[in-house]
């Protein structure tokens, strides 16, 4: 392989390390704290913000005078006022003013809807954009730490003997539950996994409430298949128009108007907004009596339409809930069917036959479709949690931690150094260019799978640090070696690595087995220490017997170095 060959291989490795770096390097160097702050909150608190931005955004622009200029902080409607100018096909302004953003809309309400799109999509990509990066742990962040229980005891009394592959099965729908909730609390990078056969560790870094915590840890959510009384309907719509403010309370709850017949309830329906929230789209009313429970159901897919390619939602019941659905279903053909989850509808549809152990379910988007698929699959099979031990970890502890990680990385990274330096002179410097690119390529990799920094990631670290230069020291001591026979500079750099290659392997190739047995085995701070460590590993290979190679012989064939620096005792020639 040629020398310009290998060296385009590392600027392009390091090209592509630096795309992979930018996402973290941009976060914690050039976001702002706040908006930060706000990528770190919930899709509601998301909403909130957007909505109020949106408003004050206007009001602002409003008291301006007609020719007074855009401010610098609200620049970027001038892009929203020439979509519409491009839109509508009319001529640009020479000049933009606020009065000149304010007439390109029809109306105060289309701009302030433009605007909320602005915020939410500004912050929803920044949310997106701290994905790509290097996130903090638990230990480092501060937060919260619950261990629960699956209470498999509770389960057999409410459903009968469970096997083995049940009980898994309500383990992994437990823990999708956990995830399907957990965005409500405002956190990022939760840390939700499985301990031993029926417990869960969660892990959620930032500020958390440990009493919501515990409603939404033990709290279920119960998907069950209702009727929808249509005559009751009817009723519910005529007294809706008749008291159109009187529908919703104080409290958010939907009001039982005395008109519906006894056994019935309304219910709200709702779908997903931009913003990923529970939208209320209109009522309906269903008969209280349960026409299916969703503890019936024992999975729920997506497929689509081999015709039309339009989504399918397919869900499929044990053999006892089929025999109740299909009676069910037998009885009340072509009447409309809820699927309430919870106090809330999230489907409707006519039953157009008789089913027994398999629905199918159209008319939903691709995205809507998977939503009702999983709502279907978590809200299946409610298990008791219960909660063994909570834990909360101060913020403070995690600067400490930070603050003291980084001070040994650097005093490590600096010993290195000067001590490469001092005893191999030149050819140490190669060295710690090699554990420098090796640092920079180690982190770039972190960065790209998000990976979350804890206390045993950073040791892993600290402890590539000081094994980075292990392969440089065999390779530089094979050189001396054979530079010692009175070899030509070229000839022993050759002879050196030729001959360190295989021991620099089998050291290297040994930890790294051991790295990645503790990461398929270990957990948590285990796991965290071993794929920091696999990687640095690889990194120092690569660096050790490609980079520094490359380096050699660019001093030895294009330069022509006469003598290598590699040695304070003066070789003979």
């Amino acid at each position: 392989m040629s020398k310009r060959f290998r060296l385009l291989i590392v600027l392009v490795l390091l090209g592509v390390a630096f795309v992979f770096l930018y996402p973290t390097i941009t976060w914690y160097f050039f976001v702002p704290q706040e908006k930060k702050d706000l990528a770190a909150g919930s899709r509601l608190q998301i909403k909130l913000f957007s909505e109020q931005a949106a408003r004050d955004t206007l009001q602002d622009l409003s008291v301006l005078s007609e020719d007074e200029p855009v401010p610098t902080e609200y620049l970027f409607v001038i892009d929203l006022a020439k979509e519409r100018y491009k839109t509508e096909k009319r001529p640009l302004p020479n000049e933009w003013t606020a009065r000149k953003v304010l007439s390109s809309y029809p109306g105060r309400a289309e701009l302030l809807a433009d605007l909320e799109d602005y915020y939410r999509e500004d912050i929803l990509s920044t949310k997106d954009f701290k994905d790509r990066t290097i996130q903090l742990g638990l230990d480092l962040r501060g937060g919260m730490r619950v261990l629960i229980r699956a209470d498999m005891e509770e389960l057999e009394r409410s459903s009968g003997k469970l096997s083995a592959d049940e009980k898994e099965d309500a383990v992994r729908r437990a823990l999708e539950i956990l995830n399907n909730r957990i965005d409500q609390f405002g956190v990022t990078e939760p840390q939700i996994r499985r301990q031993g056969e029926d417990m869960i560790l969660i892990e959620l870094p930032g500020e958390t409430d440990p009493e919501g915590m515990n409603k939404f840890i033990q709290g279920k959510g119960v998907l069950n298949f209702h009727l929808v009384d249509e005559d009751a309907l009817a009723l519910f719509k005529e007294y809706q128009l008749d008291h159109p403010g009187d529908i919703i309370s104080a409290d958010g709850s939907i009001r039982q108007p005395d008109v519906l017949p006894k056994g019935t309830v309304a219910r709200g329906v709702y779908s997903k907004d931009e913003y990923g929230l529970d939208q209320l789209r209109g009522f309906t009313v269903i008969k209280e009596e349960m026409g299916l429970s969703g503890n019936y159901i024992r999975d729920a897919r997506v497929s689509s339409d081999p015709i039309s390619g339009k989504p399918i939602v397919n869900f499929f019941l044990t053999g006892e809930g089929g025999e109740i659905f299909y009676k069910f279903t037998s009885e009340n053909v072509d009447k409309p069917l809820a699927v309430v989850l919870g106090d809330k509808v999230k489907a409707q549809a006519r039953i157009s036959e008789a089913i027994r152990d398999q629905v199918r379910v159209t008319g939903f988007e691709r995205e809507e479709a998977n939503a009702l698929a999983l709502v279907l699959r978590t809200g299946a099979l409610p298990v008791p949690l219960e909660i063994i031990n909570q834990q909360s970890v101060g913020a403070s502890l995690g600067e400490d931690a930070i603050a003291q990680g980084v001070k040994a990385v650097f005093y490590g990274f600096v010993l290195v150094i000067v001590f490469m330096l001092l005893y191999y002179k030149g050819a140490g410097l190669v060295a710690d260019l090699a554990l420098v690119l090796n640092l920079y390529l180690l982190v770039s990799i972190l960065s790209v799978f998000g990976f979350t920094l804890t206390l045993p990631s950073i040791a892993g670290v600290i402890l590539t640090v000081g094994m980075a230069v292990d392969a440089n020291v065999i390779i530089f001591e094979r050189i001396k070696e054979e530079y010692r026979t009175g070899k030509s500079p070229k000839a022993a750099v050759k002879a050196g690595f030729a001959k360190a290659f295989w021991a620099v392997l089998d050291a290297n190739i040994t930890t790294f087995i051991a790295a990645l047995a503790l990461s398929q085995l270990g957990s948590g701070p285990i796991q965290g220490f071993a794929v920091t460590l696999a990687i640095g590993i690889v990194s120092s290979m690569f660096t050790a017997l490609f980079l520094s190679r490359l380096i050699f012989d660019f001093a030895t064939d294009v330069l022509k170095v006469p003598r290598l620096s590699i040695s304070w005792r003066r070789v003979p020639r």
